[in-house]
């Protein structure tokens, strides 16, 4: 660990966010004990690699995805927010819920963090997923929501039948240039992380296109010029 970490550093590099799949949407029980846990390991990974944030979700990605959820579900996932939090501060890390599944309203996700009342919790704002599923403006979701962001994941795609195509950076109908917009004139420092799903969706263009093709646009989104 001590050495991949080093490794990292040697190549004026940084691990952004540590992303485990644990899920807070689980009743009291067994199963709920496991994911804590699992949130808890990450914490601890994320503090040997130097990384600020451990990401969440709020559900497991099973059921009716865009269903909004109830006020029980949203206590539970706040509940776990608060303990993983409360666990957290000791690591100084922060744990981030990702705006994914039933929890892309900024609404529902407002909500969630006020009830887990915690200076380590944030939120992973999956831009795609608030524009696509929760049908939110950019400018909106900053606006309730900019408080709480640390970390970004952004993403283009075009309607595809009942469901989304991802395509490469600018030439979808996602407003990409005006979520970088919003997260600049909130004066957010954090990374613009890009998402390309291509082990999920073989049929996308290979990464080495596909990530060198989004620093070139997002230099433009940033105002920046390439070294």
């Amino acid at each position: 660990m001590a050495r991949t970490r080093r490794e990292i550093q040697d190549h004026n590099l940084r691990i952004a966010c540590v992303s485990s799949s644990a899920h807070l949407d689980e009743p009291a029980g067994p199963k709920r004990s496991e994911l804590l846990a699992q949130g808890r390991q990450f914490m601890d990974l994320a503090q040997a690699l130097g990384a600020p944030y451990v990401r969440v979700f709020g559900t497991g990605g099973g059921g009716e995805k865009t269903m909004m959820p109830g006020d029980e579900l949203k206590e539970r996932v706040a509940s776990g927010l608060k303990e993983l939090g409360d666990d957290a501060a000791s690591r100084r890390v922060t744990v981030l819920i990702e705006s994914h599944d039933q929890f892309v309203s900024s609404g529902v996700l407002a909500d969630v963090f006020r009830k887990a009342n915690s200076d380590h919790v944030g939120l992973l704002w999956d831009a795609h997923h608030t524009f696509a599923s929760g049908k939110e403006d950019p400018e909106f979701t900053v606006g309730q929501l900019g408080k709480y962001i640390r970390h970004t994941h952004l993403k283009d795609s075009i309607p595809s039948g009942e469901d989304r195509k991802y395509v490469l950076t600018g030439r979808g109908d996602v407003p990409l240039r005006r979520q970088v917009a919003a997260l600049q004139k909130i004066g957010y420092s954090g990374v613009f992380c890009f998402e390309w799903e291509k082990v999920w969706h073989p049929d996308l263009a290979d990464p080495e296109i596909a990530i060198a093709d989004y620093g070139k646009v997002m230099t433009e989104y940033l105002g920046r010029k390439l070294r």
